[in-house]
């Protein structure tokens, strides 16, 4: 995986994450209010290091329904506590005594009758609580580096977990875009062009980091209206500039496909060659059916606010909008040893 640039404000900050599950917690920020009738069950769900899709199968066996009848609103790290929401598909149906048929690791917290199916994206975002061990660094720097994160917020980076252990996603979209191998399923499907869009989209980001232009306006940016999916392209002006200073507009890049960059002048020319550094999955992202979108550069971090437990044990707590990454966030203040990645001793 490509090295990301890092904003002139990142800390080198050093310590272990995710030492316990405990230390990684994660709480859904749901967008809808359950109606109270219908035909789906709504599940709030406490989870202590089972994934999401495996806890959806459990409810979907103890239902006695199809899997395809339960879905989430969101994909929750596995190595970590975490809270979301499940909708059940029970029409006519009481919903089953789920609790003393699921494991200790997953308890169920509320459970209320809503009339819509949960679908991807229904959330306004998610909370994090992230505590870090071992700390070694220049607290000042640390301070500082906190502080412009509360002002300009982070680069808004896809997390590592998009492109799968050891970059598998990122190798097996290669294959199938070279005519080598097939997806076995569509979920594959998505997995491999959703890897492959991430990392065109990181490296036009760190260009954009490393040039000091990734959370200002420069003249050909197409820019995103602050908390929509609203994008447009205005020669640059002052009404421009100072939108963007005000958090109002955001600049974006490409989430590549088929189709003309609405970008122009220098901004079209960088993410323009792409194509020269991704040539591949470029041309596999267009043949495939996906189009040209584009994606905020930046992540505004909110109730970013962090405490010692000891002198060397820090405790960090902030929410993030959906789509955007814990890691973005960590990578600013320096580099984390993550022990769920260590090799198990023998």
């Amino acid at each position: 995986m490509m090295d990301l640039q890092r904003t002139a404000n990142a800390a080198n900050f050093r310590g272990d994450i995710r030492t316990t599950h405990a230390d990684f917690q994660v709480d859904e920020i749901p967008d809808f209010e359950p109606s109270g009738e219908g035909e789906h069950v709504c599940v709030k769900i406490r989870k202590d290091g089972q994934n999401t899709e495996w806890t959806g199968r459990q409810l979907a066996d103890i239902a006695g329904i199809a899997r395809r009848d339960v879905s989430y609103a969101g994909l929750k790290d596995r190595h970590a506590i975490t809270t979301q929401w499940y909708s059940v598909w029970l029409p006519g149906k009481e919903a089953p005594d789920w609790q003393p048929q699921l494991p200790e690791s997953i308890q169920i917290i509320e459970q209320v009758r809503h009339n819509r199916k949960l679908r991807i994206g229904t959330l306004k975002g998610n909370r994090f609580k992230l505590v870090i061990r071992n700390c070694e660094g220049d607290k000042t720097q640390l301070e500082s580096c906190l502080a412009a994160i509360r002002k300009d917020g982070v680069p808004n980076y896809f997390g590592v977990q998009r492109f799968g252990h050891d970059q598998q996603n990122i190798v097996r979209a290669t294959s199938w875009f070279e005519g080598h191998s097939k997806p076995k399923a569509s979920k594959q499907r998505g997995m491999y062009l959703s890897a492959a869009r991430s990392l065109i989209y990181n490296h036009c980001l760190s260009q954009r980091v490393a040039q000091g232009q990734w959370s200002s306006a420069v003249d050909g940016d197409v820019f995103k209206l602050d908390g929509t999916n609203s994008c447009f392209y205005e020669p640059l002006n002052d009404t421009l500039i100072q939108r963007v200073t005000e958090l109002d507009l955001h600049p974006t890049g490409p989430l590549w496909g088929a189709g003309e960059l609405v970008s122009q002048g220098e901004v079209a020319a960088l993410e323009s060659s792409m194509t020269e550094v991704f040539p591949v999955l470029c041309a596999g992202l267009e043949k495939h059916g996906l189009k040209q979108e584009r994606r905020s550069l930046r992540v505004m971090v909110g109730e970013l606010e962090h405490q010692w437990l000891s002198d060397d044990c820090l405790e960090l707590s902030f929410s993030l909008p959906p789509g955007s990454y814990a890691t973005s966030v960590l990578q600013e203040l320096g580099e984390f040893r993550d022990a769920t990645e260590l090799p198990i001793e023998t």
